[in-house]
């Protein structure tokens, strides 16, 4: 158990820690700011339930279930309670699936009824076409009815059904989808089942309870309803924090169950804090107090940080980001806030990847994968996970990083991995000196022509590549390269001509794209930084750029008056573009640790600078206009 167990006690601790001894208690909500120790929470609970109930539920079998959301938070509560078997700590979609495995005749059966669903839901789609449906279309909906029915037949030969990326129910296995839908359908419509899951994970907290799916609150709400006092669960969250359209943001307690607040902030400066506090009280008005502290003379004092909010026009934002940090560094005597080390620990939150990619050199290669494509490529694109693109990330880049640096290691490392000229069957045959001196020479080429300024095209990189036998290429990328022509511009849109586009692309913007996925840039998107901390924070806030309507700065800040569908929202109880938008800034700025600078790019900037100013977000005197 790491040290987290033994940090001091807020009172949300000692109220958690006493219902944990009340036999009677079934459950609790409790929200927890920013910064709280929210994971210090769960993780003293864990610990207090091994020290009192651990061997009672060891002789039967029985563990304590945390459930949380990503793999990186998994990890990190694994590894705090001591990798102990007595807790089984996973993602939702891991935890209903260790939870429903058992119940294969179950599962086959929900398969089967799934897929009389989608027969039932394509013949009424093809009841519904019209004389001016394509053609195409109509007999694509009359090849899914006939694909559904063969599966019908397939899956009664699958003796187990298992859960992975994708779904192929022939095969037997089961999907992301598949697992929350089949897991919540059947602890609902089944007690029996919803028992057994219970009485397998006496104890269930849910971390990040916000972004939990309703289904799945109302499937885990069912085990409390089936088993009552022998059963308790905990959902543990901030609604302030909830960024996902999908998540169930507030849980309503169940009768008997306690609610504890957090509103400890053990993060944030004291003029950070302030700021999130005033960002908070439009919403549910939870007050956070305390901040981060620091030692100075043996006494813990307050970091008093800084917090600005900063006016600027839209005309050229590359160039008035920079003018920003320029700003920054002067105001403050900071010069770090010029630095994109990772000591400086600086971090520039943007709306969406699109501005990342414009702002470090790869904006065209970004266009082409997210405009007018399917949602694999772009999910791949943003993942850095995409058949087009691995020979750049796996190989190429690495093996030219390498060979800059003299890391002759490192070199053969990779050509030992990738190399098919290196591979034992072609080895064999051939006298291997020859081929490592060859290889050296074409290495040594891909690293002069292929370096991070170069403009050369992706498809002669490739092309070096192939012909040095250095990376055996994807069948889809070499027929790509195949129809590739160098003298052609490519205006079409979709996948295809995405690859194409990439064939075109100069490498510089390759290695401005693998800056970013590596997380080697100062960027980082609003909603993927949440959990993330920093000592120094830009949040870029520009309504134009984001290129949706989910959120709208100019409307909470007053300058941009709300629509139709905004009164609407607001007056049928329906979330609004406001309480989106109070909850993602809130989000972005409870990420700074020290100083924070939020960046508006404004259509007016004098207009907006009075606006902000009188607002009382931030004092009057920390608000300028850098116009």
């Amino acid at each position: 158990m790491t040290s987290r167990a033994g940090k001091p006690d807020t009172q949300a601790d000692i109220e958690l820690r006493e219902l944990l001894d009340d036999d009677n208690s079934t459950g609790f909500v409790m929200v927890a700011g920013a910064g709280s120790g929210k994971t210090t929470s769960i993780v003293k609970a864990l610990d207090h339930l091994r020290k009192t109930r651990g061997a009672h539920l060891r002789q039967r079998a029985q563990k304590v279930a945390c459930i949380t959301y990503t793999e990186v938070a998994v990890d990190e509560i694994w590894g705090d309670v001591g990798n102990d078997p007595l807790f089984h700590v996973s993602t939702i979609h891991s935890f209903l699936w260790a939870a429903l495995k058992p119940f294969q005749a179950d599962i086959a059966l929900w398969v089967d009824r799934r897929i009389d669903q989608r027969i039932a839901d394509t013949e009424a789609k093809i009841a519904a076409f019209t004389n001016r449906t394509h053609e195409k279309t109509r007999l694509q909906a009359a090849a899914d009815v006939e694909l559904y029915r063969d599966q019908k037949q397939k899956i009664k030969s699958v003796k187990n059904f298992n859960y992975s990326v994708g779904s192929n129910y022939p095969k037997g296995v089961l999907g992301h989808d598949d697992v929350i839908r089949l897991s919540t359908e059947l602890i609902q419509s089944q007690p029996l089942i919803a028992k057994v899951v219970g009485q397998k994970f006496p104890f269930i907290f849910v971390d990040e309870s916000q972004d939990t799916a309703p289904d799945v609150v109302s499937a885990l709400k069912a085990i409390c309803a089936a088993l009552g006092s022998k059963f308790c669960l905990g959902f543990i969250g901030d609604p302030m924090q909830k960024i996902y359209t999908s998540g169930a943001g507030v849980i309503a307690p169940l009768a008997g169950w306690k609610s504890i607040e957090k509103p400890e902030n053990f993060r944030c400066s004291s003029s950070v804090l302030k700021v999130i506090n005033n960002i908070r009280a439009g919403g549910d008005r939870l007050e956070q107090k305390g901040g981060k502290t620091q030692l100075v003379n043996d006494e813990r004092v307050p970091v008093v940080g800084t917090a600005k909010l900063l006016v600027v026009p839209k005309d050229d934002r590359a160039g008035r980001l920079a003018a920003v940090r320029d700003w920054l560094a002067k105001e403050h005597d900071d010069p770090l806030w010029l630095s994109d080390a990772p000591e400086a620990d600086v971090k520039v939150l943007v709306i969406a990847h699109r501005m990342a990619a414009s702002r470090l050199g790869f904006g065209a290669l970004y266009e082409a994968y997210h405009d007018k494509t399917s949602e694999s490529l772009k999910d791949g694109f943003d993942e850095g996970t995409h058949w087009s693109l691995l020979p750049f990330l796996r190989l190429l880049m690495p093996l030219v990083i390498a060979q800059a640096s003299g890391d002759q290691f490192e070199v053969m490392s990779l050509l030992r991995r990738h190399a098919p000229s290196l591979q034992r069957d072609h080895a064999r045959a051939n006298a291997l000196p020859a081929i490592l001196k060859q290889l050296d020479s074409k290495v040594k080429a891909l690293a002069e022509t292929c370096a991070k300024d170069s403009t050369v095209s992706a498809f002669e990189a490739l092309s070096h590549l192939k012909h040095a036998k250095m990376f055996r290429l994807d069948d889809r990328l070499s027929s790509a390269m195949a129809e590739y022509d160098v003298a052609k511009p490519v205006t079409d849109s979709g996948d295809s001509a995405a690859i194409q586009k990439l064939l075109h692309m100069p490498m510089s913007e390759l290695w401005g794209y693998r800056t970013y996925i590596k997380e080697q840039s100062p960027f980082e998107t609003h909603q993927g930084v949440k959990g993330a901390e920093f000592a120094r924070v830009i949040t870029i806030i520009d309504d134009e750029e984001g290129q949706h309507n989910q959120f709208s700065y100019s409307k909470l800040f007053g300058i941009a008056p709300p629509s139709d569908t905004d009164k609407a929202n607001a007056k049928n109880g329906k979330e609004t573009t406001y309480e989106r938008t109070r909850r993602l800034l809130y989000v972005c700025c409870s990420r700074a640790g020290q100083d924070l600078a939020i960046v508006f790019v404004a259509d007016d900037p004098a207009g907006a600078h009075e606006a902000i100013a009188n607002l009382g977000l931030i004092p009057p005197d920390d608000v300028h206009n850098l116009a």
